[in-house]
């Protein structure tokens, strides 16, 4: 089995969907962020999520990963409702994210950025930790062995004992990556992955991405990099203040006129597909 993936510990519930969202609404004061969101991820897809600036698309995400808590509306992965866990609780259950704003440890090294990502998998008590007994003392090396895996597998291998800070931006965005791994999702969310990269990062991140989801890992997208999202993704969903526009294959989502309208402005029906 390849590094990146061990999903063994995942129990198999006899479908093929893996993330069942039904009528999610999340408000702010007076401001509906959301309304009324139900979508479905397949095991094995890379799932799109787009719309214009301010349609929703990360508010959703921190509905699904704990950080906000819907007023309305459920939220199901792998045949558990997790709508009102805990982020450290959904990451335990599987579903692994990045942000769109980068959050490494910038004082801290490429790999032990990781190692913290993995601490969600290990066994290690307070009495562990004070004490150092073998079994620990075990279970650090583990770690650290597999986070030196997975920055290999993200293509950064050289840059373990490099301060995250100090990394170029694509890398920091790989090393982000290879720290959402180290949880051992079953569905990995990347908030806008390729914001900032220029064509020739963007192509190393598609070919990540692609290996991934090959390697057993479902994954969920937000990109406004509309030839990413149309060349990469199975399905994709489409936001647009809060509620669903759309949501399909890439190339229905192309031919939308509702979706062209969204996002090249009313009269805009007649072009042939999204433009970013």
């Amino acid at each position: 089995m390849n590094a990146a993936v061990n999903t063994h510990h995942r129990p198999d519930h006899g479908s093929d969907l893996l993330l069942v969202a039904n009528k999610l609404g999340k408000r702010f004061g007076g401001l509906q962020a959301l309304s009324d969101v139900s979508f479905a991820i397949k095991k094995g897809d890379i799932y799109g999520l787009i719309g214009p600036n301010g349609a929703g698309k990360t508010t959703l995400f921190n509905v699904m990963t704990g950080l906000y808590i819907p007023e309305t509306g459920t939220c199901n992965f792998m045949g558990q409702e997790f709508t009102r866990l805990k982020p450290h609780q959904i990451a335990q259950a599987g579903l692994a994210r990045t942000f769109q704003n980068i959050r490494l440890f910038g004082a801290l090294s490429a790999l032990e950025n990781v190692m913290i990502g993995r601490h969600v998998r290990t066994h290690a008590g307070v009495f562990g930790a004070i004490f150092r007994d073998r079994h620990t003392r075990a279970e650090e090396a583990a770690i650290q062995d597999r986070a030196q895996e997975l920055l290999a597998y993200v293509g950064i291998p050289e840059r373990a004992n490099h301060m995250a800070s100090a990394l170029p931006y694509g890398d920091q965005r790989r090393l982000e990556i290879a720290r959402a791994l180290a949880t051992e999702p079953s569905l990995l969310a990347l908030d806008e992955p390729a914001a900032g990269m220029n064509a020739s990062e963007t192509l190393v991140l598609r070919r990540l991405i692609e290996k991934i989801r090959d390697d057993g890992v479902t994954v969920l997208l937000i990109e406004h990099d509309m030839k990413l999202v149309m060349g990469l993704c199975d399905r994709v969903l489409v936001l647009e203040y809060g509620k669903v526009l759309a949501e399909g294959k890439p190339a229905e989502i192309q031919r939308n006129p509702k979706v062209i309208e969204a996002y090249l402005g009313a009269g805009a029906a007649t072009h042939t597909g999204v433009q970013a």
